[in-house]
């Protein structure tokens, strides 16, 4: 993706998130030479990958398979060995009309996706086999808002604003937008974007970037460039 493709994207995403009343920490508006200047009492902020993130899955078309994200708060995947500290993760999300996130399942991670307003969320979900394919033979159970649901192989979920499922680990789940843009709510375990992601299919996590202009707010893949007290 070209730099100022990713620029846009923030603008836009930020006056979305207003729009719904939700505000970001400060940090989501520390311009890249605020970064440059700041110590080692921003660490966490670092090591826990907390900010901006977009990505179009390495597949170049973030308008059709992408997604916007900000990670809010996170812990340490260590946190879960010892039951210390953070044990739990915050990230909101902006998925756009038909815009896909590809099926992928987490080896750790069991979240809440929550539909915090905007349009519907669909969610499609096949149990994983233990080779780690998506099984077409049995059903799935699903908590969506505290309530037990069965589904078959392959179904289709809606959450309409307001509703929220419950993924448990190893449940293949791939969502879109329907009737327009969704601010969607993740709440779970720790996350680890770099080890606890399995796609259905060989594609990427991060998105390259074409530097064309300079960065309006750093993605959290940026920080090594910036941030030197990590």
């Amino acid at each position: 993706m070209k730099r100022s493709e990713i620029n846009a994207i923030i603008r836009d995403a930020d006056a979305f998130i207003r729009q719904h009343q939700f505000h970001l920490p400060p940090f989501a508006y520390w311009t890249p030479d605020e970064w440059k200047r700041k110590g080692a009492e921003v660490r966490e902020i670092v090591e826990r990958g907390l900010g901006w993130d977009i990505t179009d899955f390495g597949q170049n078309d973030y308008r059709n398979r992408g997604l916007f994200l900000f990670t809010i708060r996170n812990g340490s995947p260590a946190n879960l060995q010892t039951c210390t500290g953070k044990v739990y993760a915050e990230k909101l999300l902006i998925v756009d009309d038909q815009q896909v996130t590809p099926f992928h399942f987490h080896w750790t991670k069991v979240e809440d996706i929550i539909n915090r307003g905007g349009a519907k969320l669909l969610i499609q979900l096949y149990n994983s086999t233990p080779d780690e394919l998506a099984d077409e033979t049995s059903e799935v159970t699903v908590s969506i808002d505290g309530i037990i649901r069965t589904l078959p192989p392959g179904g289709t979920v809606t959450l309409n604003p307001g509703e929220s499922i419950t993924l448990p680990t190893r449940l293949y789940h791939k969502f879109w937008a329907e009737g327009g843009r969704v601010l969607v709510g993740e709440v779970s375990t720790v996350n680890d974007d770099t080890a606890d992601n399995k796609f259905l299919e060989p594609i990427g996590r991060f998105t390259a970037i074409e530097e064309d202009e300079p960065p309006f707010y750093l993605l959290l893949t940026d920080y090594a460039n910036y941030y030197q007290k990590a």
